[in-house]
């Protein structure tokens, strides 16, 4: 079957997204979306979306990782798919939709993305380090000098340690810039890589700097190799709610592929 594909990417974590409204398309070829994701033999992606119906909400959002794996949520690709969707005149400006943690909102403004993130209740800090679930389960780290450091090395020991296990957990460094800006660089599980940008991630560091005390902001900058997001929030005693995670999400191209 040949089917359209579109390429999106949101501060340079890129992902093939296709309507799958229809349901024509076999999602558990998993085998197949793994080949499409590689670099060299695919069209290369970091992960695949599927949008599909929702009956209570505007669209459905399924993501799998690179390894062709259905994978917890995805901020980023979250962003991106709301662009998508605007541009299938599915929505106008702002929508709701479902993903694999639950409801989303988000709005457009121009190119700019904001997704709302799920509440984060729970925060575990560490000696050296802090972890905590955003949609998505993240180790929060902070190095000296995040620019130099070798990502893929230590965060596939991290990934693959205890007390990850199999399930494993995607892991983030961080260096302090200013007051309330960090440098970020994430190795993410599914891909077994690091990534240019993880809106999950972005949203666990800044969650945690703010938890430790590095910052009392509740507006946070994140400046990725791929670009720069911001994260947004309001603390309770419940933990942190009305968590956005705002940056830009692009087409960069269509095309034509067999399922």
């Amino acid at each position: 079957m040949t089917m359209t594909f579109y390429k999106y990417q949101g501060t340079g974590n890129d992902f093939i997204i296709v309507d799958n409204r229809l349901l024509n398309i076999n999602k558990n070829d998993t085998k197949r979306i793994a080949e499409l994701c590689d670099r060299r033999f695919g069209i290369g992606a970091d992960g695949f979306i599927f949008l599909e119906n929702d009956k209570d909400v505007d669209f459905k959002m399924v993501y799998f990782n690179a390894d062709g794996n259905e994978s917890s949520m995805c901020g980023n690709g979250g962003r991106c798919i709301t662009a998508f969707a605007k541009s299938l005149g599915i929505i106008d400006d702002q929508t709701v939709f479902s993903a694999i943690d639950g409801l989303h909102r988000a709005k457009i403004n121009g190119d700019i993305v904001h997704l709302q993130m799920q509440n984060v209740n729970t925060v575990n800090v560490f000696d050296q380090h802090l972890f905590l679930d955003t949609g998505s389960p993240h180790h929060v780290q902070m190095v000296s000098d995040v620019k130099g450091y070798n990502v893929k090395a230590n965060g596939s020991k991290i990934r693959y340690g205890a007390p990850y296990g199999d399930a494993g957990s995607n892991v983030n460094f961080v260096e302090q810039l200013t007051d309330n800006a960090f440098a970020v660089r994430t190795y993410e599980r599914g891909v077994e890589d690091e990534t240019l940008s993880c809106g999950t991630g972005v949203t666990a560091v800044a969650i945690a700097m703010h938890k430790s005390a590095k910052t009392a902001a509740n507006a946070i900058e994140l400046k990725t190799p791929g670009g720069d997001l911001k994260v947004t929030f309001e603390e309770s005693e419940a933990g942190y709610n009305n968590v956005w995670l705002i940056g830009p999400a692009a087409q960069v191209f269509k095309g034509e592929l067999e399922w």
